[in-house]
């Protein structure tokens, strides 16, 4: 059976741009898994499927399809014999009830298999299913790859006969399939399939391009319809465009870096053509930040940068349209821009008239939480705790607790109003305008980060007390109120929030005790406006996003649990202790040790359990067995130098000196019975295993570690 390739494409009014990549992508693979379910494709052929999606077309070509699949031999079994046959061999009334139901009657039952069935001989049919044709296994493949795009809202709209509604993300008003050169009769949305399609609004050579085969859709778009199907090839040549033209410029000037908006871009033209547009220079006197955010936001035009990263008043424009004669289109924009920018020019005029510290009042008026307070009120608990903070880190309290104060300040300004996005960035240009410390300025800006992931920290220890601050305080009250997250569902960003702690102190060696600062957030909050246990629901969330930030940075998880499992409070020691861990698993005696690690562990429990005591010390007088002695002298002679290693912080060499434990320890268990008939014997030597067990887990539990 041969095989051709196969061209869906609809033909549709404007698509929302944020969503073409994914509904593109989406398109293609639910038709094509489909058509493979139906076996009208041959899952061993080479996949050279191809995904099309512009403003207004999605469109896929699946390769390899046949026009009919192949008929389907198939086993049915029916029942037991023994229930299907009586003695004599005639059919039983419950086996002409089962045909009956296949639609089938007694003329089967001489061409119907006996074969054995588990224990049991039953009776089977034997069939052939025919084939699906390539129209119908397409119009099941279209029906179902349209229902699962992932529309959130649809539209619902008429057909030209009036009467007849359809819902789908936007009006379609064209269908192609194409079977090598074939017109497949298929139907959607009150459309019959064809070979004509539309090619650019105003460059196309005419009003329709009727595609001569499968193969040939993206060569006549792009030669007759004035377009550039492939959402891939249009965004690579709007990158090199942008480069180009940023070249001609000159001056070092180079486009901003922004993925998210070259799709968007690219979702947003058919035809791209990169022109070069000006401002006037007296707009760069307002933050670049604010200017950039206006340009990228509103107009989706490309700011140029110079050699050093500063705006210049030069920006790239991305057209749908390549007129001989440019100008127009440029001087359109350049008149588009100017508005928004003196727009921002007058938020950033206008704000600075007022003093941030002037702000802070008006805070009161705004709600954090109806259960929490206002913003004033949460501000006045992050500069508390900002400032405690900061004094551990031997920073300057003053400037902490200052620039904590007026960290949510430029939320009522008139910029921060205009553009979210730039909150605590304006308030370090307001800072500076009002003559405050550029230490506090910077920690305004630096409060925020890390804003999402791999975000960089704030840059010293002022700024990291009024990120940390702010983020305990964001914890312990939406804990406090019992509205942690739930599955997937995370409204205020508390996993981010955490994952934001543990990163400041461990990759700022902070000194600091993870629960003690967050009942220090705690005791900021009335008595009756939290759970009193909050600290200690927020310090296990945290250590299970610890465990999962830990794996993510290639950590075995067994490694993970050695060290997590103790509950660390002390976060910046905690990559030094894992790498000890891994260390000691290479050494020779690491499985060993695990191993009676494990035993003690459980031996100790299982005392326990059964009510025996374990004695607070461990009576040298009581020992009988020399391997007993042994494992003691070993145990004092060691613990000086497992102190001196976890006093300078040297967790490998601690885990290294517990090494030398291995052969007394293997000793001790082949030789002594921990659990004597003598009570005193027993618990002293429960309370060796006790000791034993403390030092064995100065660094890990050890006894965590797989084989």
């Amino acid at each position: 059976m041969t095989t051709k390739n196969l061209l869906v494409e609809l033909f549709v009014e404007e698509l929302p741009p944020k969503a073409l990549r994914t509904l593109g992508t989406i398109f293609l693979n639910e038709l094509a898994n489909s058509l493979l379910r139906q076996n009208l494709i041959d899952a061993d052929a080479p996949n050279e499927n191809e995904w099309f999606a512009s403003p207004r077309r999605l469109a896929a070509k699946v390769s390899g399809v046949y026009l009919k699949a192949s008929d389907k031999p198939i086993r049915v079994k029916l029942m037991p014999v023994a229930v299907a046959l009586t003695a004599d061999g005639h059919a039983t009334p419950a086996l002409m009830k089962k045909l009956a139901s296949q639609g089938l009657d007694e003329s089967v039952i001489p061409r119907l298999h006996r074969a054995i069935d588990g224990k049991a001989e039953s009776l089977f049919l034997e069939t052939v299913v025919p084939g699906v044709d390539l129209a119908d296994g397409l119009q099941k493949a279209l029906d179902e790859a349209l229902a699962k795009l992932p529309i959130p809202k649809v539209m619902t709209y008429q057909l030209a006969d009036g009467w007849s509604t359809v819902n789908f993300v936007r009006p379609a008003h064209g269908l192609v399939a194409l079977h090598g050169a074939e017109v497949v009769p298929v139907s959607v949305l009150g459309l019959s399939a064809g070979r004509d399609t539309q090619g650019h609004r105003f460059e196309a050579a005419g009003p329709t391009v009727s595609l001569r085969d499968a193969d040939s859709y993206t060569q006549q778009m792009e030669n007759e319809g004035a377009v550039i199907p492939g959402f891939a090839k249009r965004r690579a040549d709007i990158a090199r465009q942008l480069q180009a033209v940023a070249e001609q410029v000159g001056g070092g000037a180079k486009p901003i870096d922004d993925d998210a908006l070259l799709d968007e871009v690219t979702a947003l033209v058919e035809r791209p053509n990169v022109l070069a547009c000006q401002f006037e220079t007296q707009f760069l006197e307002v933050p670049q930040e604010c200017l950039i955010l206006t340009m990228k936001a509103n107009q989706k035009y490309f700011p140029l940068l110079d050699a050093t990263g500063r705006l210049t008043n030069r920006f790239l424009i991305v057209s749908n349209i390549r007129p001989a004669d440019p100008s127009a289109v440029i001087g359109g924009n350049e008149r588009v821009v100017r508005p928004r920018l003196a727009d921002a020019k007058f938020f950033f005029d206008q704000d600075r008239k007022q003093p941030l510290a002037a702000r802070v009042g008006k805070l009161g008026g705004v709600v954090y939480h109806n259960k929490l307070g206002s913003q004033l009120e949460r501000v006045q608990r992050v500069t508390r705790l900002a400032g405690e903070i900061a004094r551990q880190l031997h920073a300057d309290a003053a400037l902490a607790e200052r620039a904590a104060h007026l960290a949510k300040a430029d939320l009522v300004t008139d910029m921060v109003g205009e553009f979210p996005e730039l909150q605590g960035i304006m308030g370090r240009y307001y800072a500076l305008h009002d003559g405050e410390d550029p230490r506090v300025a910077e920690a305004i800006a630096d409060h925020y980060k890390p804003r999402f992931a791999g975000d960089v920290l704030a840059a010293d220890n002022i700024g990291l007390s009024v990120a940390l601050a702010e983020r305990l305080d964001t914890l312990t009250g939406i804990f406090g109120i019992g509205l942690p997250p739930s599955g997937d569902k995370d409204p205020f960003a508390l996993r981010r929030a955490a994952l934001g702690v543990l990163r400041m102190l461990m990759e700022r060696c902070l000194p600091l005790d993870l629960m003690q600062v967050l009942q220090l957030a705690q005791a900021r909050f009335a008595n009756d406006q939290i759970a009193s246990s909050v600290a200690v629901d927020v310090f296990q969330f945290m250590q299970e996003r610890l465990r999962v930030y830990l794996r993510d940075q290639g950590f075995a998880p067994d490694e993970v649990e050695s060290v997590v499992v103790q509950q660390p409070t002390r976060i910046d020691q905690v990559p030094d202790r894992l790498e000890a861990v891994r260390a000691f698993r290479n050494l020779p005696e690491a499985e060993a040790l695990a191993a009676a690690n494990k035993r003690i562990r459980n031996i100790l429990k299982k005392a326990d359990g059964v009510g025996e005591g374990v004695a607070e010390g461990v009576d040298e007088a009581l020992f009988q067995e020399t391997a007993e002695k042994t494992l003691f002298r070993n145990l004092v002679d060691m613990q000086p130098h497992v102190d001196t290693a976890l006093a300078n912080l040297d967790y490998t060499g601690a885990l290294k000196v517990l090494a030398g434990t291995r052969a007394a320890v293997d000793t001790f268990f082949d030789e002594v019975m921990v659990m004597a008939d003598e009570p005193l014997i027993r618990a002293n030597r429960l309370a060796l295993l006790a000791r034993l067990a403390r030092v064995m887990s100065c660094v890990a539990d050890i006894g965590e570690l797989s084989g």
